[in-house]
Parts: structure tokens; sequence; C-alpha cells
């Protein structure tokens, strides 16, 4: 089958935070030899050149991006030859030179992660950052937009709500606001981590999303998202919630129509694992293959998955995709 148009790349398979709803410390495909999970310049060349119709890249993965020395190179790279980047950014490692590459690589989207609205919450759930340097370096990216006369990268504020950060979501809103945001991406907890096969060390995530699921309090949700969307039209702010409850499907509705992942995007991780989706993460969960070295055609068109595209279309998905928010409907 045709390869895929938008493909999400993980530059780097670790983190210098430890967040609350982040399996990375849970990993165990880092490299033997203590050196960084950081996938090599010339793997990520050659990736892009087995992409001849690639339209959109995405660079992010379960890890910090920006940790890559060679970050900027990556999007300056993929842009040059046309292709729409993007990238979500914990922004703890930004500086006033990263901030001018952010403009002049031709990033055309940078994504914030950001889950409160206080120091307080913040810092609680992105264990390692401070929010006041976070914020100064958000103001260092607009800096230099206005120097450098850019409008890109257009900024987006993602948040992951849960129960403990639920009630500053309004507030977020206007932070997003005053920092010169033009939208914000809330989502929900993305995986139940619920399947039978899940590796042992991932059980306190499982029990982390059981605990601040918004799925058993819809009532007290939809009076904060009411306020959310009040407070995102007052200021001119492009606002996307979660669904609180899953859609009413139909009972043949399977496959595609809930995901259309392994059809229309290729997720490769730092060593060049295509795993089905980002909401699996590591290759330890599921994978199909090495595109490094295989070749992407040839993985991405072999059994592995072909097999995986037609048990998502049939009346038994996989097991993984059973917990998923976005196989729910409600990520």
């Amino acid at each position: 089958m045709d390869l895929p148009t938008f493909v999400q790349i993980e530059p780097v398979g670790q983190c210098n935070l430890q967040c609350r709803m982040c399996p990375v410390a849970f990993r165990r495909d880092a490299p033997p030899d203590g050196s960084p999970a950081l996938m090599r310049f010339d793997h990520f060349v050659g990736l892009i050149e087995q992409f001849p119709g690639l339209k959109e890249l995405h660079l992010q993965g379960l890890g910090e991006p920006m940790m890559h020395p060679r970050f900027f190179d990556m999007v300056a790279y993929a842009s040059n030859k046309g292709i729409a980047v993007t990238t979500n950014s914990n922004l703890t490692l930004m500086s006033d030179t990263r901030a001018e590459r952010a403009v002049t690589s031709g990033l055309a989207g940078l994504h914030i992660s950001f889950d409160g609205a206080t120091p307080a919450t913040y810092e609680d759930i992105r264990r390692g950052a401070n929010f006041h340097d976070v914020l100064d370096n958000i103001e260092k990216v607009c800096r230099a937009r206005v120097r450098l006369q850019s409008t890109r990268p257009a900024l987006r504020l993602i948040m992951v709500v849960m129960r403990r950060n639920l009630e500053e979501l309004p507030d977020l809103i206007r932070l997003a606001h005053r920092c010169s945001m033009s939208s914000v991406f809330v989502q929900h907890l993305s995986h139940e981590f619920g399947e039978s096969a899940l590796p042992p060390e991932y059980e306190p995530m499982r029990a982390f999303i059981q605990r601040e699921t918004l799925t058993g309090d819809l009532n007290r949700v939809e009076r904060y998202f009411d306020e959310a969307r009040a407070v995102a039209k007052e200021g001119g702010i492009e606002l996307r919630l979660p669904r609180l409850q899953p859609p009413i499907y139909e009972q043949e509705t399977i496959g595609r129509p809930r995901c259309e992942w392994p059809w229309n995007g290729s997720y490769i991780t730092y060593q060049g694992y295509a795993i089905p989706c980002c909401m699996i993460a590591t290759p330890d969960r599921g994978h199909m293959g090495n595109m490094i070295d295989l070749g992407v055609e040839t993985v991405w068109n072999d059994l592995p998955y072909q097999s995986f595209r037609n048990r998502l279309e049939s009346d038994e998905p996989p097991e993984i995709c059973r917990s998923c928010a976005v196989y729910k409907g409600i990520f």
C-alpha cells in the first residue's frame, strides 16, 4: 500500500524531566553502553528520503526532542524539502540561540506541554521543571519571532487534563492568551495500559491513570469545560477539548473510523522501530520491524503491519488498542 504522507519520528528516547503521566522512566530500550538515546542524524536523513510524498513531520516521542544536539538540523533538513515540521517540547531547554533557530530552521509549529496554571500544580506534574523558567522560555521564542519578523513557529499549548489539574484549565487558557498562543489542545490521559501482557514495570502507570482519569466525574468536568470554552471564546483562543464519554458507535464500526494510524501515519522510534502509533509509545509493547535496518517500504508492507491492520478492522482488535483513548474516542 502507499506510504503515508504523515510521519512521526522520535529524535530522543529519554527525557530531562519525570512527568507523572509519562512512562519514559520504564523504557527498556536504552543503549546498553549508557550513551544518550539519540537517533543518528544520518539515520534520520535516510528515513526522510524513503518517504517521497511526505507532507507533514512531527518530531516527538517518549522523550524531550530538544535534548538532541542536532534537533534544529533535523527541522531544517525536512523543512527545506517542503515538509511542514512540528514538535512537542516541555520547553525547559530553550535559550535565546535556540529560540532564534526555532524561527530560522523553518519550524512550522511548536507545541508546548504545560499542565498547570500555578507553579505548584505544574511542577508537581512536570517534575524537574520550573514554572517561571518555562514562561521565560516562551517569551524568548516570542521575542525571536518579533525580531525576525516571522509568525512561525505557531505556538500551541498542550495540556494533559486529569483530576489534579482540572480546576486550573480556565486559568491555563488565560495564561496561553497572555503568552501569545494561538491555540490550546487539551487531551485526556492517552492510554489505560490495560493489556494483559503489560510489562510489570508499567503497573505504576496503570494505577496512576486509574486514579487521575476524568471519566468518573462528568458533572464536575463539564463545569470546568464550559468555563474553559467561555474563556477561550473571549480571548480568541482556538480550544480543543476531549470527549467526556465514548461516542456511540454502530456495532459494526471498527478499524479506520476509530483509528487511522496504521494506514495513514507512521511512528518511528529513535532506534528505527515502527510501532503502530504514538499511544503505544515504546517498542517493547509491540513493533512492526526496524525501518532503519530493513527499509521503510519493506516494513510498511510486511506481514506484521498487514496483520495488525487486519486485526484492527476485525471484531477482535488488538488488545493494546482496546485500552487506547483514541480507539475509545475520548482522547
